[in-house]
């Protein structure tokens, strides 16, 4: 499944969602096809990637612009982060994780339940704000992600893996993304709206 053969390359990538015009929904969307394409079973028809998740990712990639002043590794951090969301997805729905297995996708959605739920605090309550906390709990995710794919994917996307996670859960872009005073405020808003709702869909 993570064969070249399934992989996106760069400029199958920019050439529908370019950093000058990202979209989280349609590059989940062309990944999702491209790594079916790849695959014997071609029955799901269902999107793998929720809209609210898509406008999550959205702000995602505005505040890593933000944070890293470059479009084209933010779109690499996203476009990393999707293909493999996408990729444990499809595992998930084809019934390819065994019985350890999912002990650990339990263990990762109480943990990044978690971690969502103090995303969202840290923004609510003031002065509440510890950016060793959160980024602890978003390593305890990557550590159980690795773990989920151990027996699945190459290390090429466990190499993805890290560099999401170097990214999201480093303390210097959790403080600038937490700044009061900061450009990523508004940006945090809507994440927060969006990690809200899908804890009330109880998806996260």
């Amino acid at each position: 499944m993570d064969s070249d053969s399934g992989e996106l390359s760069d400029g199958d990538l920019v050439s529908a969602a370019g950093p000058d015009h990202f979209s989280s929904k349609s590059l989940a969307l062309q990944a999702q096809k491209k790594i079916l394409s790849k695959m014997a079973s071609k029955t799901m028809a269902n999107m793998l990637i929720d809209d609210t998740s898509s406008e999550i990712f959205d702000e995602l990639y505005k505040v890593t612009i933000e944070h890293m002043k470059s479009k084209k590794d933010a779109h690499k951090i996203m476009k990393d982060l999707i293909k493999v969301a996408i990729k444990i997805a499809i595992l998930y729905r084809n019934n390819q994780f065994n019985a350890g297995e999912m002990e650990i996708i339990e263990k990762f959605r109480k943990k990044l339940n978690q971690a969502a739920m103090t995303v969202v605090s840290f923004y609510e309550v003031e002065f509440t704000f510890d950016k060793n906390v959160l980024s602890g709990l978003l390593n305890e995710c990557r550590d159980l992600v690795h773990e989920l794919v151990e027996r699945h994917l190459t290390a090429r996307s466990h190499a993805r893996i890290n560099h999401v996670f170097d990214q999201f859960a480093s303390v210097e872009f959790l403080a600038a993304l937490y700044s009061l005073d900061g450009e990523c405020r508004p940006h945090l808003k809507k994440i927060c709206d969006g990690i809200n709702k899908l804890l009330d869909e109880k998806i996260l």
